[in-house]
């Protein structure tokens, strides 16, 4: 695990798709809604309402180790009279689910779909918010990237 690793957080609505996930190893993310970029590193999963005690949190990550576009039907086959079997979906593969030590909460309601993070914010936060933190202690990618490539007086940094 990089600092610079991405971690893709997106939103887990039932108990039943976060079982399916521990079962088969896999998210989906309907086609029509999903993030640009699904290139992330890890993948997290923040609960909806109905998981109780850990509701509106981040309790869960996984690696990806792959993802690929099918439709409904087969994902559930056995709900081939569903009135999106024919929508396409990305098939997230993910390896082992891991439990955080702490879990991230949000001290208040949000919703989040997706929200995209980097892997040294997501290790070290707390709340929510922190995943978002700029600066400080954290990695400026751009300005470490152009400084350590050697082409710093070829560009302007506006922090």
């Amino acid at each position: 695990m990089y600092p610079e690793d991405r971690v893709l957080v997106a939103y887990m609505p039932r108990p039943s798709d976060f079982a399916l996930l521990q079962k088969e190893g896999w998210y989906r993310i309907p086609q029509e809604h999903a993030p640009k970029g699904l290139f992330a590193e890890y993948f997290a999963f923040y609960f909806g309402r109905s998981f109780g005690a850990e509701k509106w949190s981040i309790c869960y990550y996984a690696p990806q180790v792959g993802h690929e576009l099918v439709t409904r039907r087969e994902l559930f086959p056995h709900e081939d009279k569903h009135p999106r079997a024919d929508a396409l979906y990305y098939k997230v593969q993910l390896g082992p689910l891991q439990k955080l030590k702490r879990p991230i909460v949000s001290l208040h309601w949000r919703r989040i779909t997706f929200l995209h993070t980097t892997w040294d914010r997501f290790w070290d936060a707390a709340e929510i918010n922190d995943l978002f933190v700029e600066g400080g202690e954290y990695v400026d990618r751009l300005y470490t990237t152009l400084r350590d490539g050697g082409e710093r007086d070829s560009y302007t940094y506006n922090a």
